[in-house]
């Protein structure tokens, strides 16, 4: 059958005799028994010494057959590691010109099972395969399926819809594990999106096989990234510039200078990632980042759009976000204003190329965004105000209460505050970020009170997927608040209601909260959220 003719490929051109030349041998012949004995002599293993133990096999009942593939077996494992043993020795020009004639020998039988591991080992071992075997092996499914990734890296390097087509999948994968995380079950404060450390999410399948791939290969990596930038302008999913920093740190801890050395974000991502490691930007790195910031010269503006990805990725924005509203703490208690802190600044300077950085790849106009005065003369100061409310509502508490009774918290808030939170993008990504904060701090009253202003935000981002993926971690710490109806009319009535028929993500994090906290709501309340979030009948 056609298997037989796959398995002796390629003998005949060798000047091998293979099945087809002992049929015709036989058909020929008067003498059938003589003919075999001859082909067997003229094919069998040439060595004197096996003459007269053969026929001591056969009394053992030990077919032929048996005995070949044992001596074939012993053979190519031989074959094998001397291909590999020549690989490693004598000067390079040499043993490349060695391992090509061997290719050349044995290329023709690489569709024999038995012999193809043998013809792969020797074009993994080639840094530089013919590309007359390449388009061959390219051509051919399952011999490009058989070769080793060393080779694959030759093909896709000059075939980069092929290595789209491998890189893909993985693409895919690795979103759906991020959103996968962000929708999860497990609604806890200390285990949330952002616990996992930068080592350990570089561990992760998706960065591995990619950091496989692409080998030392700096054009593999170029492709990628590529591949990236594509799918972040056309998606703007962020979580394609996460991928983008952790390939670059996964080939930075395997030492592959080859590339690293080339990424000029690599310096900047080192520094940046070891502040997403403590979740902080301390002085010394903030000197740091600065510095290369400042080192963008006039003709290189363009790894300003690399920077600002680097800067977008999610981990990056919580780094430079948590690190601002404890800035803001640190200035209420030193009495100084914001724009007096070179260190804020420049965390706003970040978190402004970060949050620009879909605009800037689009327009590919190439400059850092301008920083709105008012954000640091106005809305900062503010978000400082409502700190003081805090201290100074926590100290009226403990002062022993006159006549007047105690003083109430402040429940109206600035309207500039919900304006800025509306039209300022860096603005309404801090304002959150302190709504974060407060909530983890327990402090229900201000929560209640900055609550009102997230049902407008600038493109949504109260509505987006780490914030309430964030915001339902922290809640839980206010779990004993939901037995009470106005808590309970403020948040769901007041916020997530307001969005849940127009977006099915916000709707997805409501029945997460509730999955996990039910047994602390009203029933009554519990029963008029049930019939709210029961599915349209679309």
């Amino acid at each position: 059958g056609s298997g037989q003719v796959a398995m002796y490929a390629g003998l005949q051109e060798l000047g091998v005799a293979n099945g087809e030349d002992l049929k015709e041998t036989l058909t020929n012949c008067t003498e059938p028994l003589k003919a075999i004995e001859q082909f067997q002599t003229e094919n069998g293993v040439l060595l004197p010494s096996l003459q007269s133990a053969l026929p001591f096999l056969d009394l053992h009942g030990t077919p032929r057959l048996e005995f070949h593939q044992s001596v074939f077996d012993e053979l190519r494992e031989k074959l094998l590691e001397r291909v590999s043993a020549i690989a490693l020795e004598g000067k390079l020009e040499e043993r490349y010109k060695k391992l090509e004639d061997l290719l050349e020998k044995s290329f023709s039988l690489v569709k024999m099972p038995s012999i193809q591991p043998v013809v792969m080992c020797v074009m993994k071992h080639l840094p530089k395969v013919p590309e007359k075997k390449l388009k061959l092996v390219m051509a051919d499914k399952d011999l490009y399926k058989a070769c080793a990734v060393e080779v694959k890296r030759q093909i896709w390097q000059d075939n980069q819809a092929l290595f789209g087509d491998e890189v893909s999948p993985l693409l895919k994968q690795y979103i759906l594990e991020k959103e996968n995380i962000l929708f999860s079950n497990d609604i806890s404060v200390l285990h949330n999106f952002f616990s996992p450390s930068p080592k350990t999410r570089r561990q992760g399948e998706v960065v591995q096989k990619l950091t496989q791939m692409i080998g030392r290969n700096v054009k593999l990596y170029d492709m990628v990234l590529q591949f990236l930038r594509t799918l972040f302008l056309r998606t703007r999913n962020v979580h394609y510039c996460t991928l983008r920093a952790e390939l670059l740190m996964s080939l930075h801890d395997l030492e592959i200078n080859e590339i690293s050395n080339v990424d000029p974000c690599h310096k900047f991502t080192w520094c940046l990632d070891a502040c997403i490691r403590e979740k902080f930007v301390d002085n010394k790195r903030a000197r740091e980042l600065q510095g290369f910031l400042d080192g963008v010269k006039k003709g290189q503006e363009q790894v300003l759009g690399d920077l600002s990805m680097i800067l977008c990725d999610p981990f990056a924005i919580n780094t430079l976000a948590l690190s601002t509203i404890r800035h803001l703490q640190d200035l209420v208690g030193q009495d100084t204003l914001p724009r007096e802190s070179p260190d804020l600044l420049l965390l706003l300077r970040m978190l402004s190329l970060g949050q620009g950085a879909w605009d800037m790849i689009d327009s590919q106009v190439f400059k850092e965004p301008k920083m709105e005065a008012e954000l640091i003369t106005r809305f900062l100061p503010m978000l400082m105000s409502f700190v003081v409310d805090d201290h100074t509502y926590n100290v009226d508490q403990k002062l022993p209460s006159e006549e007047k009774g105690p003083i109430p918290y402040p429940s109206s808030i600035p309207e500039a505050f919900t304006k800025f939170l509306q039209e300022n993008r860096i603005a309404c990504e801090i304002g959150l970020y302190y709504i974060l904060h407060i909530t983890k701090q327990r402090n229900k009253n201000a929560f209640l009170r900055l609550l009102p202003a997230l049902v407008e935000t600038f493109s949504d981002l109260a509505f987006s997927d780490i914030f309430l993926h964030l915001l339902t971690g922290n809640l839980t710490l206010l779990g004993d608040e939901f037995a009470l109806e106005e808590f309970c009319t403020s948040l769901f009535d007041g916020f997530f209601l307001t969005a849940c028929s127009r977006k099915e993500n916000v709707h997805r994090h409501v029945l997460r909260l509730l999955l996990h906290l039910h047994h602390k709501v009203a029933p009554a309340k519990l029963e008029s959220l049930q019939k709210a979030l029961e599915p349209t009948k679309q």
